[in-house]
Formats: C-alpha cells, sequence, structure tokens
C-alpha cells in the first residue's frame, strides 16, 4: 500500500524537488500538485489524500487559511506545514490545528523523511491498535520524542546546518564520481536544493574531504568545481 501526497505549493521548482523527495520513500505516492489554498480545496471534494505537504505563503488562498478549512470540513489528512525560517507566529497559530509536523526552508532531504516517517510511525501505532489505551498513546508520544532527540543529537555531533544523512549521501556521491562536480550537477542527482548542497560543500571543503577548482571554460560567469581530495 502506498500512501497518497498531495503537494500545495506555489513555486513549480520547489514543487518539483517536493515530489521528488516524496517518491524517494516507496511507500508514498504523489496524488496531485496544487498552486494554491483554493485548488487544494477542490482537489480535496474529489480525491482523498492521507498526507498534505503545505504551504504557508501562496496567492489567493494562503496555508493558514487552507488548513483551517481542511479542519473545518473534516478532512481526515494529515498535514505537514511548510514555512520560512524563524516564522513562529505561524507555528503557533497552526499548533491547535493538528499539524503533523512543520518543515522550514530550505530543508534536506533527511529532514524532509524524517517527517514522512512521522507518518508512518503514527499509522502503524493505529493500524496495529483497534483499542486505544495508555499504552498505545504512551507508545505514540515516545515515538515522537525518540525520533526528536535523534536529530538532536545528530546537530550536536556537526556545525549548525549540517546533518548526519545528509553528509553521507554528499560524499558516498563524491567517492562514486571521481571526476569534478559543480553545485548543480550534485544538486541534481541527489534532488537535494543548490543551496543546501552549496552549504555541505563548503564544509567538505573546510574539513579537507573534497578540494574545489574554479572554472574559467563556462564561456560566462566563471563556477566552483569540487572532487574528493586526493
Amino acid at each position: 500500500m502506498s500512501y497518497k501526497v498531495l503537494i500545495v505549493e506555489d513555486d513549480p521548482m520547489v514543487a518539483m524537488i517536493n515530489e521528488q523527495y516524496v517518491r524517494k520513500n516507496s511507500e508514498f505516492m504523489i496524488a496531485g500538485s496544487c498552486k494554491n489554498g483554493q485548488e487544494a480545496l477542490k482537489f480535496l471534494e474529489t480525491n482523498q489524500v492521507d498526507l498534505i505537504l503545505l504551504d504557508v505563503y501562496m496567492p489567493v488562498m494562503d496555508g493558514i487559511e487552507t488548513l483551517t478549512e481542511i479542519r473545518d470540513k473534516k478532512i481526515d489528512s494529515d498535514v505537514i506545514m511548510v514555512t520560512a525560517a524563524n516564522d513562529t507566529t505561524t507555528i503557533e497559530s497552526t499548533m491547535h490545528l493538528g499539524v503533523l509536523d512543520y518543515l522550514i526552508k530550505p530543508f534536506a532531504y533527511e529532514r524532509f523523511n524524517v517527517s514522512l516517517e512521522k507518518f508512518l510511525s503514527k499509522k502503524k501505532v493505529f493500524e496495529e491498535n483497534q483499542i486505544i489505551d495508555q499504552s498505545v498513546i504512551d507508545k505514540l508520544i515516545s515515538t515522537k520524542e525518540k525520533t526528536d532527540s535523534s536529530i538532536v543529537n545528530v546537530q550536536k555531533k556537526l556545525p549548525k546546518g549540517i546533518q548526519k544523512n545528509t553528509l553521507s549521501l554528499i560524499q558516498n556521491y563524491f567517492k562514486e564520481n571521481s571526476s569534478w562536480n559543480s553545485v548543480d550537477m550534485v544538486a541534481e542527482q541527489l534532488g537535494i536544493s543548490v543551496v543546501t548542497v552549496r552549504n555541505y560543500l563548503n564544509y567538505l571543503v573546510q574539513e579537507k574531504i573534497i578540494v574545489e577548482d574554479i572554472n574559467y571554460s563556462t564561456g560566462g560567469r566563471p563556477s566552483m568545481l569540487y572532487k574528493t581530495a586526493d
């Protein structure tokens, strides 16, 4: 069984990246993609989905208005909110509306997948327990705390913004691709944003794990190239 995901995002590039992230997890499939809340609500009138990835800032109808309508209409779908960094107002105003998780832009695939795993953990608990008692509730809460603490532990070992799984993903890419690579090449192959890849490459250069060089043969603006250090 694949869980159906609806992506609600007005930026076509971000929507495409989110679709790629979802498809990396075999337990999920894309049910549809909408550019704003109004389109999403119309889609939900005739389509049932398990999970909604909902951007906050959109034209016509933003994420908060859309989430409110989703709850008012008793639409039985979990929601992951996508918002800008340090947007505490949004987080505070949507917590009581039953949001499964929050993703702060820009986010790497590893953090995105944590949100999907939270959804799967919640579904598994309810599917395995016909009767919800205190032990089941405790299991739900402990699963969430365990997931959250694992993220914190990873972040403590590495500089802020550098996560273990994403770092390993990029390092493995360079082990398998020994020639020079640009930021765009790595981002496209791994399905990670250019901003995120650039951040990780800067860190790997600092650690002398990879080396960088300037490519002047582009015919335009010079670009940086990277490969594993000898």
